[in-house]
């Protein structure tokens, strides 16, 4: 006959306690929708000279934004429909959460956001940034082809599942700190992404990897 096992066993604690922070860790980052508290506007604005690196805080906080091309110092900048990319300052805050040392250009992004949930907006959506920049979202979410580092450090990385990508309609001068308005609500259509890009989105969101 088995033994029955006592309800206090520290070994099967512990396996139990290893078990739940697995679990933990392999989940997705996710940042929760109530998250986003206005008023929307601009934390930081982050460069770098090489595409597919982590970003640095431009050292004055301000940039110029080229019509149809992106950052004028940003080698993520070029004549496609990924000109410019966001990510919410609420989602850094989810990876930090997540014990992850990161902070503003890390994941990559252009502009770091805060109190705008850009997630929630569809494609084709108009955001105005201060006075004059004018930016279409032409994609939401990334399929990344190989791991980043961050990937490995956390289980997941939380750009692929919550950055966005625009075009710029109009360019001008931009500064931390500058708000953010939605000048036009999409219809879920942008003319500038190619199908191709679109249907590499859907197939990882169907396969559940993105």
């Amino acid at each position: 006959m088995p033994q029955d096992h006592p309800t206090d066993n520290p070994i099967l604690n512990a396996a139990k306690r290893e078990l739940a922070e697995r679990t933990q860790t392999a989940a997705p980052l996710c940042t929760a929708n109530d998250a986003y508290n206005g008023p929307a506007h601009i934390v930081s604005i982050n460069t770098s000279a090489h595409k597919g690196t982590r970003k640095s805080p431009v050292a004055d906080g301000r940039d110029t934004v080229i019509e149809q091309f992106g950052l004028a110092t940003d080698a993520h900048a070029g004549h496609w429909h990924r000109q410019v990319s966001f990510l919410a300052a609420e989602s850094i805050q989810t990876a930090q959460a997540r014990g992850l040392d990161v902070h503003e250009g890390d994941f990559g992004e252009n502009f770091t956001t805060q109190g705008i949930n850009l997630l929630s907006l569809p494609l084709g959506t108009q955001l105005k940034i201060g006075n004059d920049v004018l930016v279409e979202i032409s994609q939401i979410g990334k399929v990344c082809h190989t791991r980043c580092a961050i990937y490995y450090l956390a289980g997941d990385c939380i750009f692929p599942h919550e950055g966005v990508f625009g075009v710029v309609l109009k360019g001008g001068e931009v500064n931390a700190g500058d708000e953010i308005q939605v000048v036009k609500l999409g219809d879920g259509t942008c003319s500038f992404t190619p199908a191709e890009a679109l249907e590499e989105i859907e197939q990882a969101r169907q396969k559940g990897t993105l």
